[in-house]
């Protein structure tokens, strides 16, 4: 077990007991790239949902801050200043001021490198748990401002609800009530680095991406499956209508929406995620990934979910989904998979 302890904090205060929050796992369920700024970011538009799967993260309040890591794919991992959890605790505290904090505990049972967000999660489960510790509001800017930087997924992790991501990651819709999206998530043990997939996507400052097409102009859009509806009058902006009117950052009070799960199967048939077919080229095995989940009986949609590795595929009801889970794995045994439902 890897750890870390780094003396500092603020004396004085009584101590209360361990605090403990799930950093569940984040779906794409579709992503759009709009193009690269001339700052070198790039601008993405997402509909991210969050699984019922997660790592856990525990803190014990003290007056060092410090991080140990365990759990099924905690092997490997370093608790140093460079482990998110800590950054985000240390981003807390320059926007803040001076906390309360202790020593954080990770279980981690996420892939790490595979495009549901495990880092970005288990940061902003530190913020929350630092956030209670210290009796700070959830819609505070200064523990926005933290999360934002560690990392563009942080923010749409701080609440973990489904939303509509924008911009490079700061601007976050109303939160979204979705309907249950029973589901498996893949990932074939083969890490994949962000930043490897924006440089094969190949797109240079200032320059605007053009709109989703197949990767392979011969197939079919990868990952839809022939049962979901489609046409013309479900693209995207349907979707990205039927959220927020205006992308606005996170706001605690804001009312959530729903969403008829046949038009967001619609609105997703006309999507899909833009950082496939460059995911692909870094790491090929992503196409036999996404055409074992598009075999699998009662299978509605497979799509990988952010730069990869994780792909996921999506079923009518939870039998279906526990099901292709089970068949999956007797092929594929040394993939990692997981039935699951996405909110």
């Amino acid at each position: 077990m890897d750890s870390l302890l780094v003396t500092t904090g603020r004396p004085g205060f009584p101590m209360p007991a361990a605090l403990t929050t799930r950093a569940r796992a984040k779906v794409n369920l579709s992503l759009k790239v709009l193009g690269r700024r001339a700052d070198g970011y790039h601008e993405l538009e997402s509909l991210v949902a969050f699984a019922g799967i997660s790592d856990e993260l525990t803190l014990e309040p003290g007056s060092e801050l410090g991080l140990s890591i365990g759990g099924p794919l905690g092997g490997g991992l370093e608790a140093d200043e460079r482990n998110l959890v800590l950054r985000a605790a240390r981003a807390l505290a320059d926007e803040a001021g001076p906390l309360r904090w202790g020593r954080f505990h990770l279980v981690k049972r996420l892939p790490v490198a595979s495009g549901i967000g495990g880092g970005s999660a288990d940061a902003a489960g530190a913020l929350r748990l630092l956030a209670r510790l210290n009796g700070i509001p959830r819609g505070e800017p200064a523990l926005l401002r933290a999360a934002a930087r560690v990392g563009a997924d942080v923010p749409v992790c701080l609440d973990s609800r489904a939303r509509v991501m924008a911009g490079i990651g700061e601007r976050l819709g109303q939160p979204l009530r979705l309907p249950p999206l029973f589901a498996v998530l893949v990932n074939p043990g083969v890490p994949v680095e962000t930043t490897a997939v924006f440089r094969a996507l190949g797109l240079q400052p200032g320059q605007p991406h053009p709109p989703h097409t197949s990767p392979h102009p011969e197939e079919p859009r990868s990952g839809v499956s022939k049962d979901v509806p489609g046409g013309s009058g479900t693209p995207w902006s349907i979707l990205r209508d039927a959220m927020s009117e205006d992308m606005a950052p996170q706001d605690e009070g804001s009312r959530e929406k729903g969403l008829d799960r046949s038009a967001l199967l619609r609105a997703l048939a006309e999507s899909g995620n833009d950082l496939e077919a460059p995911a692909r080229r870094v790491a090929p095995v992503l196409g036999e990934v996404l055409a074992w989940l598009a075999a699998l009986p009662g299978c509605r949609l497979a799509r990988m979910s952010g730069s990869g590795a994780t792909c996921f595929a999506l079923f009518d009801d939870c039998r279906a989904s526990a099901a292709a889970a089970k068949a999956l794995q007797r092929s594929r045994p040394n993939w990692w998979v997981k039935p699951t439902v996405l909110r």
